[in-house]
């Protein structure tokens, strides 16, 4: 009897996992690796919603859970996962400055932003109101991440590489059973993959499709993260990620050349030298109708738990709301209100 099965293997379940394992509970994950969201997420965190310089939800919290949660993870898995890095705001006027100095009065965001306007040093970027600073940001590689963290539970025999077949889930009292394994209890941390849990379906969640590029700009030389119109993070070697784009009607993990052309437009409109683009890639964000995570218990059964709808914050959420869920599930502590799953379970009762 374990105490824990996993369904899915993003940054949700490695979250998940990793407070079991703190805490000595048994675990078995079950993954296909079919959701690429968090594959192919940019992996910056950032307090900061820089088109409207607001704090993001519980930015504060997140970030001081989430910081050494991955600095142990990079010990725990022997390779660098944290890059830290700045995020320059590209200011595209003088009202934009002064919508940045409004922003520093409120006491939490300011914390976050630089007082000084940095003025632009690369003659390859097209700045002339300079940037406004974010401390404190950086870049997670998530891919490696996900990588490392896969090897590590085949390793220790934890993990079921195979689609999760919901007709095969038996469900008692005090118990659930898939095929030979029997658990405590289940929680479902899929991603997008959630539209197709029979237990789940009833929850919200709409799922956003990104698309990101990779490009090589050998005269760039931009050691910083720069956000315009879109993100520009430098990765070494010249090479830097761009992105990303918001979808809402394309479900599909499939890049596609209007999305990657909507990217070069944007990135043009301020990059001043040659590159080519060597990699493109797409996912679609678990993204919820009142851009808050889902989490929690199934409203009838007891034993059934749901960890998912980071959108495009899943580096500094999933550390986060793991936390949240297994003190809820082991101590029954309350659930952060404004991500319950339960604000919905009005509305699967009517269904």
């Amino acid at each position: 009897m374990l105490d824990y099965i996993i369904v899915g293997l993003g940054l949700a379940g490695v979250s998940f996992c990793e407070r079991l394992e703190a805490e000595g509970k048994s675990f078995l994950i079950i993954s296909d690796n079919s959701q690429q969201a968090s594959i192919v997420a940019g992996g910056l965190y950032n307090p900061v919603i820089l088109k409207r310089f607001t704090l993001a939800w519980k930015a504060r919290s997140q970030m001081d859970m989430a910081l050494p949660f991955y600095a142990h993870l990079e010990k725990k898995l022997d390779t660098r996962l944290d890059y830290k890095l700045p995020v320059l705001r590209r200011f595209a006027s003088i009202e934009e400055q002064n919508t940045w100095f409004e922003a520093m009065d409120h006491q939490d965001l300011g914390y976050f932003l630089s007082p000084k306007i940095l003025q632009n040093q690369n003659p390859r970027i097209d700045a002339p109101y300079g940037y406004g600073v974010v401390k404190y940001t950086g870049r997670i590689e998530t891919r490696e991440l996900l990588k490392k963290y896969h090897a590590y539970l085949i390793k220790n025999e934890l993990l079921v590489q195979e689609k999760f077949e919901y007709a095969q889930l038996a469900i008692a009292k005090e118990s659930v059973a898939y095929k030979q394994f029997e658990a405590k209890q289940i929680v479902f941390a899929e991603g997008y993959g959630l539209k197709m849990n029979p237990y789940f379906q009833y929850l919200p969640m709409n799922g956003t499709k990104g698309e990101l590029l990779t490009i090589k700009a050998t005269d760039l030389k931009e050691a910083k993260v720069i956000k315009s119109s879109v993100f520009i993070i430098p990765l070494g070697n010249d090479l830097y990620r761009v992105g990303a784009t918001y979808k809402w009607k394309d479900k599909t993990n499939t890049p596609t050349t209007a999305s990657k052309n909507e990217l070069l437009e944007k990135l043009d409109s301020f990059l001043q030298c040659d590159y080519h683009v060597v990699d493109h890639v797409a996912g679609v964000r678990p993204t919820v109708v009142d851009r808050r995570p889902l989490v929690g218990r199934h409203p009838k059964i007891q034993n059934m738990y749901v960890l998912n709808g980071f959108g495009s914050r899943g580096v500094l959420i999933a550390p986060y709301a793991s936390q949240n869920l297994f003190d809820h599930i082991e101590h029954g502590g309350p659930l952060d209100p404004e991500m319950d799953s339960a604000r919905f379970t009005e509305k699967y009762h009517l269904g």
